[in-house]
């Protein structure tokens, strides 16, 4: 495969990538179902767990069943278009319901629909520090992103908004403000790592699924990152290596909350600090850190 540049469009101010532009009349009037799922996130917040998490609260547990594909084929990500693949439209639409459904669109771009269906959304957050050393690390490996560049210059990129799927502010924010609108559950990556039975098991009530303490523990256990970096179909491995090249960086690289700390420069974290502090003024969202 020759190596292609890849470039970011833009859509309504938000930058995405350009195959997603491509074909945002089709993402825009997708046609949502009243028992659809979504799940909504920032770039590497954590979506592949929160992926599979729900697949097997759907499945009550079955983790024979959660095997059955690869997490990008049972939950298909609507905003994404790759050659040589289907489009996560593609096979949203060939499924059957209930389906599970992946978005990193900020909340304004969302396709009307899920509005309309009031469909349940699961929104996954995760501190700005540490998801910017993973998207860096992301933007290292994957081919249908812009290369990142050196981590300074992407500190300065991700601060400005200026990554596919735009401003990490905006994106927390705008889906915070709306969580009282409609059905939105907003779960926080750190309380995950904290306490995954907690939020497992919010997130099930969440669905109407009332699940037992055993199920509970077995989604803990097949969900937590060792499990997940072992398992063919959520490390990615099934990907093809021309779209990821995970010799260069892992899919599923750490999992921990504080990474941030082994990519931050002193002056660096002084400079985030202040940003976020004025970005995040009177939103009344607070994140974590570290644990």
């Amino acid at each position: 495969m020759e190596d292609v540049t890849v470039t970011l469009g833009e859509i309504q101010g938000v930058p995405l990538p350009a195959e997603t532009c491509e074909i945002w009349d089709q993402i825009y009037n997708f046609q949502a179902r009243e028992d659809d799922i979504m799940i909504a996130t920032f770039p590497k917040a954590g979506t592949s767990w929160l992926r599979e998490i729900v697949d097997l609260i759907m499945l009550n547990g079955d983790v024979e069943r959660s095997m059955r594909a690869p997490a990008f084929v049972k939950v298909p990500f609507i905003d994404i278009h790759l050659k040589h693949m289907k489009s996560g439209l593609e096979v949203a639409n060939s499924m059957e319901s209930p389906r599970i459904i992946k978005t990193h669109l900020p909340i304004q771009l969302l396709p009307p629909s899920f509005w309309e269906k009031n469909v349940k959304v699961i929104y996954f957050a995760r501190n700005a520090k540490d998801c910017m050393a993973s998207f860096f690390h992301f933007q290292r490996m994957t081919k249908t992103l812009p290369d990142p560049g050196t981590w300074n210059e992407y500190f300065s990129t991700f601060l400005s908004g200026n990554v596919a799927w735009g401003s990490w502010f905006d994106h927390v924010i705008g889906w915070w403000k709306a969580k009282d609108k409609y059905q939105i559950l907003y779960v926080f990556y750190e309380d995950m790592k904290e306490d995954p039975k907690r939020e497992i098991r919010k997130i099930s009530e969440f669905l109407a699924k009332n699940l037992t303490e055993d199920i509970l523990d077995t989604i803990c256990h097949h969900t937590s990152f060792s499990a997940m970096k072992e398992n063919p179909m959520t490390n990615y491995s099934a990907m093809p290596s021309f779209l990821m090249d995970q010799s260069i960086s892992p899919f599923l690289r750490k999992g921990k909350v504080g990474d941030w700390k082994n990519h931050f420069l002193v002056a660096q974290n002084i400079i985030f600090d202040e940003v976020y502090k004025k970005k995040m003024e009177g939103s009344g969202l607070h994140f974590r850190t570290e644990l």
